[in-house]
């Protein structure tokens, strides 16, 4: 078996360091829209986790050091910045190329592993698909307020059904994470992939939730507010789902308010 997801999440790590790839060392302590990151922060949380991951599945020991201080600070209330950052040194374009060269070799392997492998991670153990999908998910989702800060806008391909995906997955988690009663039924989506494609999930008994299927991406990964995209959203269900969705794992979070995610002009 060959795990395909490998090569989304290159080809996302490889969109993101193309964006990156003439920004000047001054650049990159640029402040994006995303809670006062810089990009070297966002750089330094992609590099770690990716880290993370790779290690998940080549030595469980290694990994469990290494995400031990992440996890204390995050009982401390603290969260995850301090400890990415004692471990991630390197900024500037120097980070930039320790991440991408660790993604193309990490991506180079795990697309010959086992897409059923069960993997140790922070919380539940992960299949090396759904570990993979998360590193594509995140790299596109923090790609997203790059993208923002730069004034540049992201050319979109099918691949991020993969992150379709992980938000259908997550409905039953998005509601459980904020204290909610998990419906009965997952309302109906009806998107519209980069390519033209028509991609259904769902149950239109339930409510209806339709439009761009990177619009739907952008909704699940909390990057744009639902008011900011053209997604329609039809029934109860759906508009509480869309209200509280979150496809990443970690304590509740809401998405931005209206307008403050946006691209900015250049």
């Amino acid at each position: 078996m060959t795990l395909t997801e490998a090569q989304d999440f290159l080809a996302e790590s490889e969109t993101l360091h193309s964006l990156l790839a003439d920004l000047p060392e001054a650049g990159f302590d640029t402040t994006t829209q995303f809670k006062g990151w810089t990009i070297d922060d966002v750089l330094v949380h992609l590099h770690f986790w990716n880290r993370a991951a790779d290690l998940s599945a080549r030595d469980e020991p290694a990994f469990q050091r290494m995400i031990a201080p992440v996890v204390a600070s995050f009982q401390r209330g603290e969260g995850m910045r301090g400890p990415e950052n004692a471990t991630i040194e390197l900024r500037g374009p120097a980070l930039r190329e320790a991440w991408i060269t660790h993604a193309r070799d990490m991506a180079h392997r795990w697309a010959g592993m086992d897409p059923k492998a069960r993997l140790p991670w922070a919380g539940p153990s992960m299949s090396a698909r759904s570990s993979i999908t998360a590193r594509q998910m995140e790299t596109w989702a923090h790609g997203f307020e790059v993208f923002d800060v730069l004034g540049q806008a992201r050319t979109e391909t099918d691949r991020i059904r993969n992150i379709v995906m992980l938000g259908v997955n997550t409905f039953g988690w998005s509601h459980k994470v904020h204290g909610l009663d998990v419906p009965a039924a997952m309302p109906a989506l009806e998107l519209t992939a980069p390519s033209g494609a028509r991609w259904h999930f769902g149950d239109a008994s339930a409510g209806r939730i339709s439009g761009p299927a990177a619009d739907f991406a952008a909704v699940v990964t909390q990057t744009r507010a639902l008011a900011d995209t053209a997604l329609t959203v039809d029934g109860h269900g759906a508009q509480q789902w869309m209200a509280h969705a979150q496809c990443f794992a970690g304590p509740p979070n809401l998405p931005p308010a209206p307008g403050n995610r946006h691209r900015k002009a250049v």
